[in-house]
């Protein structure tokens, strides 16, 4: 499949409409070890991308490939071998209020039988190590900022050792200590790790220090694809506006 399709997520025009268009013609991909972020206002069809990837939904038209395979008509049953290389983290966590931050982790590895039991909380303690919450395995999520709960699910999601970690807003409603250090996190799991991974975000400066490429997304369009340090050049008036908007000093 990889000579077939050597990138390792595209969108080959893809389409969806809800009561309007939210992807029109949508046209981009991540090789293998590579970030990508998603940017773009509010509603401009950023998490529905995610959404594609996952396959919680299916475009219109076009094609959507990932993981080198074309999943664009795959069943719910042949989705879960992708959702085992693909993970996502939701903005919100989606932790279990009711688990310890180590149970929490551990429920994503009682499916497997490559560890015993044993080996399982050696598992859980190396991954809270990884992101820097050792000290919080006995800790509830709601103990938690909303920053250590995000760090929390990237655990979770690791423990199913997959090949690529979708992020939606990781850095949202987070101060910017927990936003850098989300960012020092992202970068070092992709060193250590050869993660590929895709960040949707509003935060110019995360996706300056995280990605290799951004898609700029706007009414739904790519208005623009590239390389980050590319961006700055883009003429498009939409970026530039985006642009101008993050270096305006409301503090003033």
């Amino acid at each position: 499949m990889i000579d077939k399709f050597p990138h390792y997520i595209e969108f080959q025009h893809v389409y969806k409409t809800f009561d309007h268009p939210v992807l029109v013609d949508c046209n981009f991909y991540i090789d293998p070890g590579e970030t990508l972020a998603i940017i773009g206002r509010s509603g401009v069809g950023k998490s529905v991308s995610l959404f594609h990837i996952m396959g919680f939904l299916k475009p219109d038209s076009g094609r959507v490939i990932v993981a080198h395979q074309d999943i664009t008509e795959l069943s719910e049953a042949e989705l879960r071998t992708i959702r085992r290389k693909v993970t996502m983290v939701f903005q919100s966590g989606a932790l279990f209020d009711s688990l310890t931050v180590g149970e929490n982790i551990l429920f994503s590895l009682e499916l497997r039988d490559d560890y015993d039991a044993a080996n399982k909380m050696d598992v859980v303690r190396g991954l809270l190590e990884m992101v820097d919450l050792a000290e919080f395995e006995d800790a509830y999520p709601a103990d938690l900022s909303t920053g250590y709960r995000r760090a929390v699910a990237i655990a979770r999601a690791l423990a199913a050792q997959p090949e690529c970690v979708l992020y939606d807003e990781p850095t949202t409603m987070v101060d910017p200590i927990m936003s850098d250090q989300m960012a020092s996190l992202m970068l070092r799991l992709k060193k250590q790790l050869g993660l590929t991974s895709l960040v949707v975000t509003h935060d110019l400066d995360l996706m300056r220090r995280v990605a290799d490429r951004v898609v700029f997304l706007y009414e739904g369009k790519v208005i623009y694809f590239g390389a980050v340090s590319e961006m700055e050049k883009c003429d498009h008036p939409h970026v530039r506006e985006f642009l101008a908007m993050d270096r305006v000093d409301f503090s003033a």
